[in-house]
């Protein structure tokens, strides 16, 4: 009899050939927003800070795609400098949340007793805390700055993945295999590393995802209130922020940054949908 071996990476190209056209198109928007904010010094046309000559407040032309600002700067090449910041300030945040609370959820879920209700009461202490006051009163305290808000965001967004994990860990904990391992004689850190974080891995990623977009609004949310970088930082919420006086006359200064926020965040919810129904399919 021959036993044969499902090659890595089978399962993953059948969950892809079942998606649906949809989701495909969602992951190439996906794709092709990484892209962007990867390659944003490349594809701006102009300098974000330095005035296009005497074009102030200008239409869309074939110069500038989406016409000029009250400075003369091109507001095309600032929004794509803010999907670059607010994109990647949107994954180091979920990636901080994801390894901060994953520990703790991991440790709080396989250790349980009091650690667990220890590790429990501090994450719900932290869900307590009021995230755009505490950014509010970062920045009051050390100086706007988009690391000193992205730091006050973080600070808040870990819980979150804590309970997931923890939640995970906890139901897993009880499943056969792993009481098989504990039986065996497995140590627990073994048996928390090697067959109850890789099962609380998909949830995980997938909530993740799901949570950009969140995150990108509250971000953006954020740098309207002016607890961004400070000018003249191409910041989306910003720029749409110091846009609003000319709302009336020159509406494509603060209604294009905020369709780029609009756009991000779809994207990102649409994706974390393709996600969740390709990893359903695996």
């Amino acid at each position: 009899m021959f036993v044969t071996k499902a090659r890595p990476g089978v399962g993953a190209g059948r969950a892809l050939r079942r998606l649906g056209v949809s989701d495909s198109m969602v992951l190439v928007a996906l794709a092709l927003l990484c892209l962007v904010a990867l390659l944003a010094p490349l594809l701006s046309p102009e300098s974000t800070s330095v005035p296009s000559g005497s074009a102030f407040l200008a239409p869309g032309s074939s110069g500038h795609l989406l016409g000029t600002d009250e400075v003369g700067r091109d507001v095309l090449s600032r929004i794509l400098y803010g999907v670059r910041a607010s994109w990647l300030s949107a994954l180091l945040v979920i990636a901080s949340g994801v390894v901060i609370g994953g520990t703790v959820g991991l440790v709080a879920g396989s250790v349980g007793g009091w650690v667990d209700a220890a590790l429990m009461r501090l994450t719900d202490a932290f869900l307590a805390l009021p995230g755009p006051l505490l950014a509010i009163a970062v920045v009051a305290a050390l100086g706007p700055s988009l690391t000193h808000t992205l730091v006050a965001v973080m600070i808040v967004w870990w819980p979150f993945y804590a309970r997931i994990v923890r939640g995970e860990i906890r139901a897993l904990a009880v499943r056969p295999f792993v009481e098989a391992a504990r039986l065996a004689g497995v140590s627990r850190s073994r048996i928390a590393f090697r067959h109850l974080l890789p099962g609380a891995a998909a949830s995980t990623l997938v909530a993740a995802s799901l949570d950009i977009g969140n995150l990108v609004l509250t971000l953006a949310a954020l740098s309207f209130l002016g607890l961004g970088a400070p000018a003249p930082a191409p910041e989306l919420g910003a720029m749409a922020a110091r846009g609003l006086p000319n709302l009336l006359e020159h509406w494509w200064v603060p209604v294009m940054p905020g369709i780029a926020v609009l756009v991000l965040a779809v994207i990102a919810n649409l994706a974390g949908d393709a996600l969740r129904n390709l990893l359903a399919d695996r």
